[in-house]
């Protein structure tokens, strides 16, 4: 098990994600993914069952790239604040075709070989406090544990918010595709974008002191899943 720490002088821990914690990965991914995650799950409702139920179901699971294995919580006490997901992107076989025309532009963009943040998300009472940032911190240390090159994540154009919040974090646009709407998507113009950040080790910890707070990196990293 790893064990991860908050950067000195925070009031909250980062520590992997439990299977009871399932439910809470789901109400974050629903609020990182604008409207993604919704699209996805959707289409496996079955008996009435809610998006937060759906999505703890998905993520309940082990063994697969989107499970709460993969999944770091930022947490005080008992409370929940924050969640990053990410898993080594694998190689995608060139001759496999998104079939799915709304899912095909982030197919399209995946980075192959990159730790991918596919979910970075805070609740609403605890943005602006270091939450998000403590999170990138930890993805960078374990991409730099993994021998991982950089960083990716895709992000919608027309989230304002995040482009600027990722920008600020070294993150820079690498390529685009034009999304295509759904009713369920939040933004339904403008592009998906690829981000990435090297990761540098000297740099990092020299930067964010990541060796005072993550130590036994030896989680596993997960597989390609069957979609958010």
């Amino acid at each position: 098990m790893l064990c991860v720490y908050g950067p000195a002088g925070s009031h909250f821990n980062i520590r992997w994600a439990r299977h009871a914690d399932a439910i809470d990965i789901a109400r974050l991914f629903l609020m990182s993914s604008d409207g993604l995650a919704a699209y996805i799950w959707g289409a496996h409702a079955q008996g009435g069952q809610s998006l937060e139920e759906l999505g703890a179901a998905r993520y309940a699971r082990e063994g697969v790239a989107f499970s709460y294995q993969n999944c770091l919580l930022a947490s005080r006490e008992q409370e929940v604040l924050g969640m990053l997901h990410a898993f080594r992107m694998p190689t995608r076989n060139p001759e496999e075709i998104e079939p799915d025309p709304v899912l095909r532009p982030y197919a399209e963009l995946e980075d192959a070989g990159s730790l991918y943040i596919s979910g970075l998300a805070v609740y609403q009472r605890h943005r602006r406090t270091g939450v998000g940032g403590a999170l990138l911190d930890c993805a960078e240390a374990l991409a730099i544990q993994r021998g991982l090159p950089r960083l990716s994540l895709i992000c919608f154009e027309r989230n304002a918010y995040a482009r600027a919040f990722y920008a600020r974090r070294g993150f820079d646009v690498l390529d685009r595709r034009p999304v295509t709407p759904h009713p369920a998507l939040h933004y339904s113009d403008g592009d998906a974008l690829l981000m990435v950040r090297p990761v540098d080790a000297s740099d990092a910890a020299t930067r964010s002191g990541l060796s005072s707070y993550i130590r036994h990196v030896s989680h596993s990293m997960g597989t390609r899943g069957s979609g958010s």
